[in-house]
C-alpha cells in the first residue's frame, strides 16, 4: 500500500477517534476533537497532493479517498445534530434537514460510483466536489472551534467571540448550498450511467 492510500485509510481511524473525543466527558475533550478532525483534514489534503506529484494514483485511491471524506464529514455532521440537541444554547445550531441534504447527497454519489464500478468505470472526484469538501471541512472546524473555545483561556476565547459564530453560520449555509449543487451537477454529468438502466 503506497503512502497516499495509507493516509486515506488513516482517515477512517481518525474519524473514530474524533467522534470518541467529541462525545467523551473529560477536560479539553472538545479541543482534542478539534485537533483530531484537523489532522484528518490534513490527510485529505496530503493524500491527493502526494498521489498526483509522485504519480501514485490508483483505483483504490480513486474509490476510497472520496469514501473516507464522506464518512468523515457525514459522521461529523450527524454528531453535531446530537450535540446541538444536548446543548440548546449552542450559538450555531445544525438543523437535521441540513444533515439530510448533506448525507443524502453523499449517499447518492456513492451509489452512482458503485453503479459505475459495476460497469468497470471509475468515477474520480470532480472540481466541484473538491470545493464542496473544503467548504464542509471549514464549516465543521468552525463548529468545533465554537465548542472548544469554552475550554480555552479568556484571552484566547475573546479572539474568536466577536466573529466566529457569524462566520460559522455563513460557512454552514455555504456548505449546504455547495453540497446540493455539486451533487446535482455530478448526477447530471454522469446521467448516462443510470438512465441506460432505467
Amino acid at each position: 500500500m503506497n503512502l497516499p492510500n495509507k493516509l486515506t485509510v488513516s482517515r477512517f481511524a481518525l474519524t473514530v477517534v474524533f467522534l470518541w473525543a467529541m462525545f467523551s466527558k473529560f477536560a479539553y475533550n472538545d479541543t482534542l476533537a478539534l485537533f483530531f478532525f484537523c489532522l484528518a483534514g490534513i490527510t485529505d489534503f496530503l493524500d491527493g497532493r502526494i498521489a498526483r506529484s509522485r504519480n501514485l494514483i490508483t483505483n483504490f485511491g480513486k474509490l476510497m479517498d472520496p469514501l473516507a471524506d464522506k464518512i468523515m464529514v457525514c459522521s461529523a455532521f450527524i454528531a453535531f445534530v446530537e450535540s446541538t440537541h444536548l446543548n440548546p444554547n449552542a450559538p450555531v445550531r445544525v438543523g437535521a434537514w441540513m444533515v439530510v441534504v448533506i448525507v443524502g447527497r453523499e449517499l447518492a454519489i456513492t451509489g452512482l460510483r458503485l453503479l459505475a464500478a459495476s460497469k468497470n468505470i471509475i468515477l474520480a472526484a470532480e472540481r466541484y466536489g473538491k470545493h464542496k469538501t473544503i467548504s464542509q471541512i471549514v464549516a465543521i472546524i468552525s463548529l468545533l472551534v465554537l465548542d472548544a473555545m469554552n475550554e480555552w483561556s479568556a484571552a484566547l476565547r475573546n479572539v474568536f467571540t466577536g466573529w466566529a459564530p457569524m462566520f460559522t453560520e455563513i460557512a454552514l449555509w455555504v456548505t449546504v448550498v455547495l453540497t446540493a449543487a455539486s451533487g446535482l451537477i455530478y448526477l447530471w454529468r454522469n446521467r448516462r450511467l443510470y438512465l441506460e438502466d432505467m
